[in-house]
């Protein structure tokens, strides 16, 4: 593991948003090692609705109390969940209603994380908020800038690119230099109770779930024909919502007479006709798009730059960085060419754009085009 050093500094309270979980907890022991005034605050973003949500919720309580206790800090508790449905869950359900495919783990950070436990936290008097996301900071005479993180695998830039100069101005990332191997090491030397716990996955703040069921609580079933290009019918589908460019499971498609093995995904939605559109084969050219258009663009550092601008891009967390030119921006808008084709390009994701190791920013998803 690497030596992390560290520089004293004046007694500045900083309030870290403990989860529950193995990053939140050894952000915390990090941050009170550095010299900071360190209290714990445990957000419930999400009212239960069986039991297996409330179990979830309250171990995930008790094991920031665990936490808090061994580190001898004032754990707080509040509750978002009416701004999460407002300012989150209810734009997810219309992206969805639309048969768009949502990021919801990008507007909750932006809405939740780093806006209402933001101005809770200045509220109780901190000065700064932490989490445990994978990221890095940094500033200069041009402002502040978001990072990429250490380790690769676990970086959050992607998640974290709404944000802008007066979040970051207030946020520490802790784990930012860290591997998450060395985040597990020095859980288990604190004795903390989440050293060894899964990392949580699913819908922010909601969890793991079987999704379709899940969204078919709130967006009622509404069949319609499964097609493939030239218009063949070749199955039903249940609903244009419960499904994303690029899938390939659960379509309810086998072997078809006269037609080869290759296996199917789901390439279109047409709406107006409440049809999917499926092709086969996983670099069918119908999956494979040279560029997209974006919404809503957003700039960490607020000011864009002069276009064309080459730079690289992710589509979805994870990915490698992918060489693109920002061609144009109009307003809100932008356009994107790729240096390569990029495959299951989904209309309502993320397209995050970098310089380097520098987040810029970036863009909700309208279209691409092949």
């Amino acid at each position: 593991m690497p030596q992390v050093t560290h520089t004293r500094i004046p007694r500045e309270t900083v309030m870290v948003g403990l989860s529950g979980g193995v990053d939140s907890s050894v952000a915390a022991l990090l941050l009170l090692e550095q010299g900071y005034q360190v209290e714990g605050l445990f957000m419930k973003n999400w009212e239960e609705d069986d039991d297996t949500d409330y179990c979830a919720a309250a171990q995930d309580l008790e094991d920031a109390r665990g936490v808090a206790e061994r580190l001898g800090i004032r754990l707080h508790r509040v509750n978002f969940s009416a701004e999460y449905w407002e300012r989150v869950f209810s734009y997810f359900l219309a992206e969805y209603r639309a048969a768009r495919t949502p990021n919801p783990d990008v507007l909750c950070n932006k809405e939740i994380k780093f806006r209402a436990f933001l101005d809770h936290a200045l509220d109780l008097g901190a000065k700064y908020i932490a989490t445990g996301h994978y990221a890095k900071v940094t500033r200069d005479h041009a402002g502040w800038h978001l990072r990429l993180a250490a380790d690769a695998d676990k970086d959050q830039t992607y998640f974290l690119h709404l944000l802008g100069q007066s979040q970051l101005e207030r946020c520490l990332f802790p784990l930012g230099d860290l591997k998450k191997s060395d985040v597990r090491a020095l859980a288990r030397r604190a004795g903390f109770p989440t050293a060894e716990k899964k990392d949580s996955t699913g819908i922010c703040f909601i969890g793991e779930r079987r999704f379709r069921d899940f969204l078919a609580r709130y967006l009622p079933s509404n069949p319609g024909p499964i097609e493939t290009p030239e218009g063949t019918r070749i199955g039903e589908h249940q609903g244009l919502a419960y499904y994303t460019i690029g899938q390939r499971r659960g379509l309810g498609i086998g072997g078809m007479a006269g037609r080869a093995e290759a296996p199917w995904f789901v390439a279109g939605k047409d709406r107006t006709r409440n049809t999917l559109i499926l092709v086969q084969g996983y670099d069918n050219p119908l999956l494979l798009s040279a560029g997209l258009e974006g919404s809503s663009l957003h700039w960490v550092a607020a000011k864009p730059p002069a276009t064309p601008y080459d730079c690289s891009l992710r589509l979805r967390h994870r990915q490698a960085l992918q060489d693109c030119t920002l061609t144009s921006i109009w307003g809100n808008r932008c356009r994107v060419s790729f240096a390569r084709s990029q495959r299951a390009v989904t209309p309502g994701q993320s397209a995050v754009l970098y310089r380097g190791d520098e987040c810029l920013g970036g863009a909700v998803i309208e279209r691409a085009w092949s």
